[in-house]
């Protein structure tokens, strides 16, 4: 009996501090950085914080969303072609003013997806050694300039392209998007 009760202790231990664990440093970045922007803007204009009026605002900002923001919109069923819809998930806590930190953790209880959401990263390509890329993000390198590598085999072969086209590119192209 006493060891039953002891195991009933531990779990709801447990369960209490997975409850009160806070999101880690870069943790749900998009999702952080999108509906904090957005939250700004709502404020900014003294928006109606109503559920519904929050919901139309969302709706609207996630038409306009690109990349990796598209993509959260799409998770949590603000666009168009979203296969399930947990806007209200998003929509009612901002407006209670909830943090949106607060938010995208309860998020990431509902869909894991939202959270693994990263912005590409800078590299400044005068300074970075392109053999230590690897061929996807050289490869992107080149789709972000409009060029392609037709013929490439060898990592080599699109190293050499990058190089013979990075003196032709304009100073602000020189500095792609990627992930690492």
């Amino acid at each position: 009996m006493l060891s039953s009760s002891g195991l009933l202790v531990a779990v709801l231990l447990a369960t209490v501090l997975a409850t009160c664990e806070a999101l880690k440093e870069g943790e749900c970045e998009v999702c952080v950085t999108f509906l904090g922007k957005f939250y700004e803007s709502l404020q900014e204009h003294k928006a109606d914080m109503k559920s519904d009026d929050v919901e139309k605002a969302l709706l609207k900002s996630c038409g306009t969303a690109k990349g990796k923001e598209n993509r959260f919109c799409y998770y949590i069923g603000a666009t168009s072609d979203a296969a399930t819809k947990m806007i209200n998930e998003v929509s009612k806590p901002l407006s209670y003013h909830v943090p949106v930190d607060k938010i995208c953790k309860k998020l990431k209880k509902k869909d894991g997806q939202i959270c693994e959401l990263r912005y590409d990263k800078q590299v400044d390509l005068s300074s970075v050694d392109l053999k230590k890329l690897k061929v996807k993000d050289l490869k992107k390198i080149l789709e972000e300039w409009g060029e392609s590598c037709k013929g490439c085999a060898e990592k080599a072969d699109v190293i050499r392209k990058i190089a013979e086209l990075m003196p032709k590119m304009p100073a602000g192209r020189q500095r792609p998007l990627f992930v690492t």
